[in-house]
C-alpha cells in the first residue's frame, strides 16, 4: 500500500540527511482495507511503514488468507478454476479514499508468477484486475477485485485413475470373447468389479465436494 500524507513531510538537510524513517502502524493513519471472500487470514508481525520526506508512506503486511470460491468441477481433472478476490474499504466512501493499482495486471501476472514457486497440482495461469465502486447504505465505496485462473495439471489422476480405468473395461470386453469357460469367465468378472468399486472409492476421495454440477468423470 501507498498513500501520501501532506502533513508528514520534512526537509532532509534539516535531520541530518535522513529522507525516510520506518514507524509503527499505529502512529499515523493508514487505510484499512477488507477482503470480501475471505474466511479466515493469519498475519504477520511485520505492522510497520516507511516515511519518506515528501509524505509518501509504504506498507508491506504478508499474510495467507484463505478464499471462498465457486468451483466448476465438470472437466475434472481437466477444469480451469477462476476465483475472485475483492479488496474493498468500507469505512471510507469514494469522496474519502479512492483506491487504484501501482501495477498493470502484465506487471502483476509476472510479479505473481515469480512467487508461485511450487511445481504442484495447480498451474497459475492469468490474473485480470477490475476497479469498481459499490453502492452501500446512500455511499459509494471503492472496491479492486483480483481474478485469478489456476489450471489443474491432470498426469496424476490419468496415471492412477483414467487408464487402469480404461485398462480394466478393456479386459472386461477382450475376456467376452476369450476362449474361457464360463466359470473362468464369471470369475474374472468378478474380480473386474471388485476392482472398478476400489477406482470408484478413489475417485470419490479425490473428488472435490462443493461443486453444482458433478464432474464427467464420476458420472461415467
Amino acid at each position: 500500500q501507498e498513500w501520501t500524507n501532506t502533513f508528514a513531510t520534512w526537509d532532509p538537510q534539516d535531520f541530518c540527511n535522513i529522507s525516510k524513517i520506518v514507524l509503527p502502524m499505529d502512529s499515523y493513519w493508514s487505510p484499512q482495507i477488507f477482503i470480501l471472500e475471505r474466511v479466515n487470514e493469519q498475519k504477520s508481525d511485520l505492522e510497520y511503514m516507511v516515511v519518506k520526506h515528501n509524505g509518501r508512506f509504504n506498507t508491506s503486511q504478508p499474510f495467507q488468507v484463505t478464499l471462498t470460491c465457486s468451483l466448476m468441477i465438470l472437466k475434472f481433472p481437466f477444469d480451469t478454476q477462476t476465483c475472485n478476490m475483492s479488496i474493498a474499504s468500507f469505512l471510507y466512501p469514494v469522496t474519502d479514499l479512492v483506491m487504484k493499482i501501482r501495477r498493470t495486471p502484465a506487471e502483476m501476472m509476472k510479479n505473481s508468477q515469480s512467487y508461485f514457486l511450487t511445481d504442484g497440482e495447480w498451474k497459475f495461469t492469468n490474473l485480470s484486475i477490475s476497479e469498481r465502486r459499490e453502492e452501500t447504505d446512500d455511499a459509494e465505496f471503492p472496491v479492486i477485485t483480483y481474478k485469478i485462473s489456476m489450471k489443474r495439471r491432470p498426469t496424476l489422476y490419468v496415471l492412477n485413475l483414467i487408464l487402469p480405468t480404461c485398462a480394466l473395461y478393456l479386459l472386461d470386453m477382450a475376456v467376452l470373447f476369450g476362449p474361457s469357460s464360463l466359470e473362468e469367465k464369471i470369475s474374472f468378472q468378478i474380480s473386474i468389479i471388485l476392482g472398478s468399486s476400489m477406482l470408484a472409492v478413489i475417485l470419490n476421495n479425490m473428488l472435490p465436494t462443493s461443486s453444482n454440477e458433478p464432474p464427467i468423470i464420476g458420472i461415467h
